[in-house]
């Protein structure tokens, strides 16, 4: 089971977390048709060990966003883990719909293959298990989950083994491709606002959808003692696997010193956004200058 695959990945504390995560909550309080806001609270719930307050979230998503797959996996899996980690019922009738409006929706495949494996539906598990295995990144370790118990479903059903060289190609099937799905920025801090930085202060580098959802679709970390660095944002930086920098097509970069350590902005922290831009092409440069109000 893929629960709390798609929680929040920032290495921060506990303690820290919690924080930021009553943060949002209070912003959610005033602001109910939040949908991103509600999926980062469901996500941050989750990774607390949180499930029934997970599930009230993603159900807040849904009610917001009810043909979104990602919101119907999320909220599938924390109700499976509020149950005991129980798929059968409501968990794998929003699993199935989920499927119905994304095919290749990475966290609900993952999901339905364990449904149909706790059925000992086996050749049913291998078909979703493999499909995860053929759209997740490879080197996820979801993927990796995808393609292991699809091995053990296989031996268990006494079914064929996978075909080598299953696994297709980028969509471009090139290295050129692979170069295309990412964004090379440049980072620095302006001098104007030197002095107001630590070099101990967080600094998150992100690249967001240009238009709709304000969720990063990669990040990266480091701290203000890293600047200038080179920067590579792909889908190995990716926020969820089921979220990925290769499915955008314009994007802001940004880069944010976050005086708390914690994602979420806050007024004092130092930051610089790009114009919309495309994947690949040549290095961006980007200058922390702004001061969050």
């Amino acid at each position: 089971q893929a629960d709390g695959a798609a929680s929040a990945p920032h290495a921060v504390g506990r303690e820290q977390m919690a924080a930021l995560v009553e943060r949002l909550a209070e912003h959610l309080r005033t602001t109910p048709g939040d949908a991103e806001g509600w999926s980062m609270l469901g996500r941050s719930y989750h990774a607390l060990g949180q499930p029934a307050k997970a599930a009230e979230a993603f159900a807040k998503v849904i009610a917001l966003r009810p043909k979104d797959a990602n919101a119907l996996a999320d909220y599938a899996d924390a109700v499976a883990v509020r149950n005991g980690r129980k798929l059968e019922g409501e968990p794998a009738a929003v699993i199935a719909k989920a499927l119905a409006l994304e095919p290749d929706n990475l966290k609900a495949l993952l999901l339905a293959g364990t449904v149909a494996f706790n059925k000992e539906d086996y050749a049913t598990a291998v078909r979703h298990w493999d499909r995860a295995v053929r759209v997740g990144p490879p080197d996820s370790i979801l993927t990796q989950q995808a393609r292991n118990a699809a091995a053990e479903a296989r031996e268990r059903g006494r079914l064929p083994p996978a075909q080598p060289g299953a696994q297709p190609a980028s969509p471009a099937g090139s290295a050129a491709a692979a170069t295309n799905a990412q964004i090379v920025v440049n980072v620095s801090l302006s001098p104007a606002v030197k002095a107001q930085a630590a070099a101990d202060d967080t600094v998150f580098v992100f690249a967001r959808p240009a238009q709709g959802s304000r969720m990063p679709l990669a990040l990266v970390r480091k701290q203000v003692k890293d600047l200038p660095a080179r920067i590579v944002l792909d889908d190995s930086s990716a926020m969820s696997p089921s979220s990925k920098l290769s499915s955008a097509q314009l994007v802001v970069v940004g880069a944010r010193v976050s005086k708390s350590g914690q994602a979420m902005p806050a007024p004092g922290d130092l930051e610089g956004l790009s114009e919309p831009v495309g994947l690949g092409g040549a290095p961006l440069q980007l200058v922390i200058a702004n001061t969050v109000k």
